[in-house]
C-alpha cells in the first residue's frame, strides 16, 4: 500500500466517522508496519470562511488499510496561525 492509497483511506475513514468535510490532509507518514495520517476537517462553516473552525484528526492505519484509532488533536480558526 502507498501513501496516496493510505491517503484516500484515510480520509474517507473520517469523513464517514465524523461526518464532517474534509478540508486538507497535512501530514502522512509511515511508522513500521502502521501509517500515520493528519487530516484537516471542518466542523463549522462560517461567513467569511476564514472565520471557519478547523480541526485537525490524526488516524492510524495498519499496513492494509484498517483503522486502529483515531483521535482529534487541535481545533482552530482557518484564520488562527498555528503554533
Amino acid at each position: 500500500m502507498n501513501a496516496v492509497e493510505v491517503i484516500k483511506i484515510a480520509r474517507d475513514t473520517l469523513a464517514m466517522l465524523t461526518g464532517l468535510p474534509v478540508d486538507t490532509v497535512s501530514q502522512c507518514k509511515r511508522d513500521g508496519d502502521t501509517w500515520m495520517v493528519e487530516v484537516e476537517m471542518i466542523e463549522m462553516r462560517r461567513i467569511p470562511n476564514s472565520s471557519d473552525v478547523l480541526a485537525t484528526y490524526r488516524i492510524r492505519l495498519d499496513s492494509n488499510g484498517d483503522m486502529l484509532g483515531y483521535e482529534r488533536t487541535q481545533r482552530y480558526y482557518r484564520a488562527q496561525i498555528k503554533d
